[in-house]
């Protein structure tokens, strides 16, 4: 499975770990998903994975 938000689209981005001698070594920023069951217009159920951040959005606009 993908590690992207299935609405937004958001990957994975990438990024310094940087220790407190400012030694620089790479990582990889993970989007906070979660699944959650969705009842599609034609009334079928579907499970997707979706970021919290997307979550919230749609909880505030009440389209969830």
């Amino acid at each position: 499975m993908s590690k992207k938000c299935a609405i937004t689209n958001k990957g994975p981005i990438t990024g310094n770990r940087v220790s407190h001698a400012n030694n620089r070594k790479k990582r990889r920023f993970l989007p906070n998903l979660r699944t959650v069951r969705v009842t599609l217009p034609d009334g079928t159920k579907k499970k997707m994975k979706v970021a919290a951040s997307t979550l919230r959005t749609l909880r505030k606009k009440s389209l969830i």
